[in-house]
């Protein structure tokens, strides 16, 4: 068996891969790792609400103490980007994550988190797996018990709640949401989010109503994903009661979703537009801009618009995170629900991203669709889909193969007038239209992207890619 780190981590089946003597396995490669580079330090350990997270804790908490680490253990959930942060809060060396995302209930993670804050980067994962290979060949994975390891001090309480609400308060305009009295109903999706993102709005002066806020490792029998469908409920609860917004989080509330006032789903790429108008012109923040190759180049034409530079990554916040961190970006995000912001830890975090919405919200004293409507007028619009496309391992095996050599001069008769091949095969056209095609990072599926000045153009051009590459 070999455990391979994906997109955002190691994730498997639970009871399958994901036992207690291969999550053992990794927090003594990973401890490994960390001795032979920096010694051995605190450790921040976080975990979501999925069955038996709290018990995988305690494993990794065992391992970690008996290599000579510290630890700051939590008695219950904490939300990725909390546990991020945390790190920077308690000057740990980095943090050890249980988590699959937004998953099917049956996975668990498991993500190494860097004394930076934010996502592995390449470099490290793979010194990581190397360390996993040795262990397996014959190495050892030490343990020590708990108590005895807190009778050594070695464990430490993480309640990191009430820090990072008041940390929000530095970054989120709390007295234009205290003026504003916005009506809020607030969907944690059963996951870690729950409570961080209710309580801090309560305490801005909204009126906040909760759904989905208790532990279910089963997710309501459904994805914990902040996506259209996921949010049903949400967007029947905020016209019902006729808030302002509905706000969610994804399981380890790293990803968000939004529902405007009519009860209307926002996608994580018109947030990402919304939130971008909002820092440039309320805020009047001026420097780069990163998204990924996956995301909507309606960032773009807001940025050039404001002269502002746009850095285009592969997919994977840990590259939007290196550009936040390297680069001074005011906003970097994804359109599968990733945000962060110049100021705030290079990791995505749907709670901050949330509260941003909250705020401009706020602001600005109108819907979120009459301000899109209004940047649409004045900068253009872009209709943008990804499709999920199911295929058997020998039809993806051969349209890898083939992706490197496809290189049409025309597509749907618009000509080709650029290429990039830093995350699969993209192409932009002479009418600022675009397609992308790649593999997921995390699931047995292609993903192909497209964006067009109309959803016919956008069709024609879904239905020419999968018919050249017979997927």
């Amino acid at each position: 068996m070999a455990i391979k780190f994906g997109t955002d981590g190691w994730r498997a089946v639970i009871a399958d891969e994901f036992t207690f003597a291969n999550v053992r396995l990794v927090t003594q490669a990973t401890a490994n790792y960390l001795l032979r580079e920096a010694g051995s330090g605190k450790i921040i350990i976080g975990y979501d609400n999925r069955f038996l997270a709290p018990e995988f804790a305690r494993a990794v908490a065992e391992v970690l103490t008996a290599s000579g680490f510290t630890v700051y253990l939590p008695s219950r959930a904490v939300p990725t980007p909390v546990t991020a942060w945390a790190i920077k809060h308690y000057q740990a060396m980095g943090a050890l994550m249980l988590t699959a995302s937004h998953n099917p209930p049956e996975y668990c993670g498991l993500k190494f988190i860097p004394e930076y804050a934010g996502p592995a980067v390449p470099a490290i994962t793979s010194a990581i797996e190397k360390e996993i290979a040795a262990v397996i060949n014959g190495g050892e994975v030490k343990t020590l018990n708990l108590d005895e390891a807190r009778g050594r001090g070695l464990v430490r309480e993480l309640e990191p709640e009430a820090d990072y609400r008041e940390y929000l308060h530095g970054l989120i305009d709390v007295e234009a949401l205290r003026k504003a009295g916005l009506k809020v109903v607030v969907d944690p999706l059963y996951g870690a989010g729950i409570g961080y993102l209710e309580d801090f709005l309560r305490g801005a002066g909204c009126q906040v109503q909760a759904i989905h806020n208790y532990r279910d490792p089963l997710f309501g029998g459904d994805l914990p994903d902040p996506s259209a469908r996921g949010l049903e409920e949400l967007s029947r609860r905020v016209r019902e009661t006729g808030a302002h917004l509905g706000l969610a989080l994804d399981g380890d509330a790293d990803r968000f979703g939004v529902v405007d006032g009519d009860g209307t789903y926002l996608t994580a790429n018109q947030v990402l537009y919304l939130v971008l108008a909002h820092l440039i012109m309320d805020r009047h923040y001026r420097g780069p801009v990163a998204r990924t190759v996956a995301t909507t180049h309606n960032l773009d034409r807001l940025a050039r618009a404001h002269d502002l530079e746009i850095i285009e990554t592969p997919v994977g916040f840990k590259y939007i995170g290196e550009a936040l961190r390297e680069k001074g970006c005011i906003l970097g995000g994804e359109e599968s629900g990733g945000l962060s912001i110049r100021g705030h830890i290079p990791e995505k975090d749907g709670i901050l991203a949330t509260a941003l919405v909250a705020e401009l919200r706020a602001v600005r004293g109108r819907s979120l669709g009459e301000i899109l409507a209004d940047l649409h007028s004045s900068y253009g619009h872009l209709v943008n889909q990804r499709l999920d496309i199911k295929v058997d391992p020998a039809t993806k095996e051969r349209v890898l193969q083939e992706l490197p050599d496809f290189a049409p001069a025309k597509v749907a008769g618009i000509p080709v007038t650029g290429r990039l091949t830093v995350d699969g095969v993209k192409l932009t056209l002479a009418d600022g239209s675009w397609v992308l095609l790649r593999p997921s990072g995390t699931e047995p599926l292609l993903r192909l992207y497209a964006e067009a000045p109309d959803a016919g153009r956008l069709r024609l051009l879904q239905k020419e890619i999968t018919t050249a590459l017979r997927i």
